[in-house]
């Protein structure tokens, strides 16, 4: 029997569903709450399974937690868990609610890696999370490992975990499979025994303070997170240029075997980038099980930032060794990801439009900068989490020609940038923005959404912020 006999979800979107699936497989009585209306399609997969659940407040697990006290024997033999959304903050009544019953939260990753044997590689970094974990993926697809994609991207983990537990009941795909994990570090708040076999630390830089209670140490201590319960069989794989990553390091003692990668010239490193040496335009090498050799003007994701991610999805690909040929294969072939620096396939009246929607903090849009030339028109904004822009300035005053502030209060932008731009405007829209781009733009520009902001004020998402962009550049 298990020991905890009821499990309650908090949010019923991709997650919080695929949680609710393997719960119910496992052999748990599951009630899934969410405070707002449940999207059809998974309100269809919980009703397909008789699954309970609320939507629109969390009347019934209010219920639940009044029936069960500290005092209790229900609590006393943790019979009751709760696997709560991400995005909830810790600070929301409901869960603060939960803390007071004694009852124990974790996330949907800690559950479902309770019930898999796979090899989990698993990604975190303030930026090029993403990229990275499609990159890993794609490597291990075409070297035709049986691998999936979750986290923050791709398929619930738990419910691959429980398609997993399904297939292998019926003596089906005995191959040794491996999930690439995009970890962010609302989900290692809530994660205590789950252990990564390969943890790709990228970068930490200021994001989600307001999460954080505005304290930068405790943002890095929770990314930290990505490396407990790691032994001498795992791997650790971080970037050797960000100087809060190899202070932590230093901090931290681990069995697992580091690995580390720089875009410097060190060849003490497992993979370093030679510089450019006349019509050449530097060497990318990555040293681990074999040495890789690869030209980064071959690779399909261009400026620094993206060899750095290359390189540790390499690093981690030599780790499960995956033969050089396969890796450079797939670097050279591998586009970037949907939202992030994503070129659009077409230039209006010779101006080119980039969506970068998924840049929603300042170090995000500093390598967006970074990347471009002159005479940008850059359209920023957001939802504020804290944000401090002086690491900007220098960028903005040599790039950008305008700035075209989108949000519901452009405050701090406007603070920050009056008299560093020529041309400085307010919108309330993706139309108003766009269209006001169209007009300041001239044959040469770069037209570059790059928020540096959440998008929640005017958008449901960063994605729902991007699909907006490229459609209304459509209709230009």
């Amino acid at each position: 029997m298990n020991n905890k006999q009821l499990i309650v979800i908090l949010g019923a979107g991709e997650s919080g569903v695929g949680a609710a699936i393997l719960a119910q497989q496992q052999g748990f009585d599951v009630f899934v709450s969410d405070a707002g209306a449940i999207a059809e399609n998974y309100k269809t997969q919980l009703q397909e399974r008789n699954i309970e659940f609320e939507e629109g407040s969390h009347e019934r697990v209010l219920e639940i937690i009044a029936n069960a006290t500290v005092e209790t024997q229900c609590i006393a033999s943790l019979q009751i868990e709760v696997i709560k959304s991400p995005g909830i903050p810790e600070k929301a009544p409901i869960i603060q609610a939960i803390r007071k019953a004694g009852i124990p939260i974790i996330s949907e990753l800690e559950f479902a890696a309770r019930y898999t044997d796979a090899k989990l590689i698993c990604i975190t970094g303030s930026n090029g999370k993403t990229t990275t974990t499609m990159l890993t993926y794609y490597i291990l697809q075409q070297a035709r490992l049986n691998v999936g994609l979750g986290g923050n991207v791709g398929k619930s983990f738990a419910l691959q975990v429980a398609e997993e537990n399904k297939s292998t009941n019926q003596q089906i795909n005995k191959s040794t499979k491996y999930y690439v994990l995009e970890i962010s570090s609302f989900q290692l708040d809530d994660m205590y025994n789950f252990k990564a076999d390969i943890a790709i630390l990228l970068n930490i830089t200021p994001d989600h303070l307001d999460r954080y209670e505005y304290n930068f140490q405790n943002y890095v201590n929770s990314k930290m997170r990505i490396l407990q319960n790691m032994t001498a069989n795992d791997t650790i794989i971080f970037c050797a240029d960000d100087e809060v990553l190899v202070q932590e390091m230093q901090k931290h003692t681990t069995k697992a075997k580091v690995l580390s990668y720089t875009t410097k010239n060190d060849n003490t490193k497992q993979g370093f980038l030679s510089p450019p040496k006349g019509d050449l335009g530097g060497l990318i090498t990555i040293q681990n099980t074999e040495t890789l050799l690869i030209d980064p003007n071959s690779m399909q994701l261009q400026g620094i930032h993206n060899y750095g991610n290359s390189m540790a999805a390499a690093i981690a690909a030599q780790t499960i060794n995956i033969k050089s040929e396969v890796i450079r294969e797939s670097l050279q072939t591998f586009a970037s990801v949907e939202h992030r620096l994503e070129k659009l396939p077409f230039t209006v009246r010779g101006v080119e439009y980039i969506n970068d929607s998924k840049a929603t903090n300042v170090n995000s849009t500093w390598y967006a900068l970074e990347s471009m030339t002159d005479n940008v028109i850059w359209i920023a904004g957001g939802t504020d989490k804290g944000n401090e822009y002086e690491t900007l300035f220098d960028l903005v005053s040599e790039k950008v020609k305008a700035l075209i502030c989108l949000g519901v209060d452009n405050t701090k932008l406007i603070e920050s940038f009056n008299g560093r731009v020529p041309v400085l405007v307010e919108t309330k829209s993706m139309q108003e923005a766009v269209e006001k781009a169209y007009e300041l733009s001239q044959k040469g520009d770069t037209v570059l959404l790059s928020p540096a902001c959440a998008s929640f004020d005017l958008f449901k998402n960063y994605v729902d912020r991007g699909v907006q962009f490229k459609n209304e550049v459509r209709n230009l």
